[in-house]
């Protein structure tokens, strides 16, 4: 398979296990990297479920700090960014469980398309806070699955192994997610 024919997860988990091999063996720019690489995934975490710039940056410190300690670990048996992504969403669901706290959807800025024009951008943000107000009434179980799945761009599977629920839990709940915002934003103005 050349390198055209071949999966961009393939090569990114062949990259990560290269910098992961590197960070094991003590090269600290490797782990820096990796840090570059996901920071954003794990940020984007962080703020739907502290709503806040200075939790969400503490929190991602920690999740570093303990993907850190804890990267001697890490076997392979589900891709590097699956593995990360578990870490932090137990991490934030430990917080969730003394605050109480979850606002569901990515960072709606890194959504929208930096050529778009000042109305498309102010569309998408209406729309965007439509969707956001529309989530806020799903069970918390669907919203983080939905937010997994078209935010976060993962796999039913990643989702699986991430939140710990069988697959096809993890599809019922898209599914049902899907269809109550259907029905929900119908009825919605823009």
């Amino acid at each position: 398979m050349s390198i055209i024919e071949t999966p961009v997860g393939a090569i990114n988990q062949k990259r990560d296990e290269t910098l992961i091999k590197a960070t094991l063996q003590g090269d600290m720019k490797s782990f820096a990297t990796l840090m570059g690489l996901y920071k954003q995934r794990i940020a984007s975490l962080g703020m739907s479920f502290f709503k806040n710039t200075t939790d969400t940056e503490d929190f991602v410190q920690e999740v570093f700090i303990r993907v850190y300690t804890h990267l001697s670990s890490f076997q392979g048996n589900a891709s590097f960014s699956t593995w990360i992504t578990r870490i932090a969403y137990n991490m934030a669901i430990s917080a969730v469980n003394r605050r109480k706290e979850y606002l569901p959807i990515a960072d709606e800025n890194a959504l929208i398309d930096p050529g778009f024009t000042p109305e498309e951008k102010e569309l998408r943000r209406i729309t965007m806070q439509a969707v956001r107000e529309a989530v806020k009434e799903l069970p918390e179980r669907y919203a983080v699955c939905l937010d997994m799945y078209f935010f976060y761009d993962m796999s039913y599977q990643d989702i699986s192994d991430t939140i710990d629920l069988p697959i096809n839990t993890v599809k019922s709940h898209i599914f049902r997610a899907k269809k109550i915002l259907k029905d929900t934003l119908e009825g919605v103005q823009l």
